[in-house]
């Protein structure tokens, strides 16, 4: 039997969330969720008290079980920004290259500073993220 995911929906508010952060970092964190509130339509919610995320779709696992999670999302503590958008839609590449100081894995995108990427292109990854995402949007 599958175990329940950890990462899970809360009632902690964001200013809460990023309480404990710098002012630059809060500020940060602050214009990220507008960018992504605008983009989903959706509201912050924090996930796990490390994640706010905005809207929801089914993540499915190798196992087959389907989970919910964030649309889009970030989490505002550690080293850096790390946003969780989507990997392998068309045009990410070229998003990518055109986006400034970033680092990337699998479904994270880290920027130690919003200022260091572009807005523009940061909302076009972003709007395509959720687009590739929004046939799995739990609504």
């Amino acid at each position: 039997m599958a175990s329940e995911p950890k990462t899970r929906p809360t009632a902690m508010s964001l200013d809460a969330c990023l309480a404990g952060l710098d002012e630059a970092r809060r500020e940060d964190a602050r214009q990220l969720a507008a960018l992504m509130q605008s983009v989903t339509g959706e509201p912050p919610v924090v996930w796990g008290g490390n994640i706010v995320g905005f809207g929801q779709y089914a993540q499915r696992y190798a196992d087959g079980r389907l989970q919910p999670w964030p649309l889009l999302g970030f989490s505002p503590k550690g080293r850096e920004l790390s946003l969780y958008v989507m990997d392998g839609f068309t045009g990410r590449e070229s998003l990518l290259a055109r986006l400034g100081r970033h680092r990337i894995g699998r479904s994270c995108l880290y920027l130690r500073r919003l200022a260091d990427a572009s807005p523009q292109v940061l909302r076009e990854l972003l709007e395509a993220s959720a687009a590739a995402l929004e046939p799995q949007r739990i609504r």
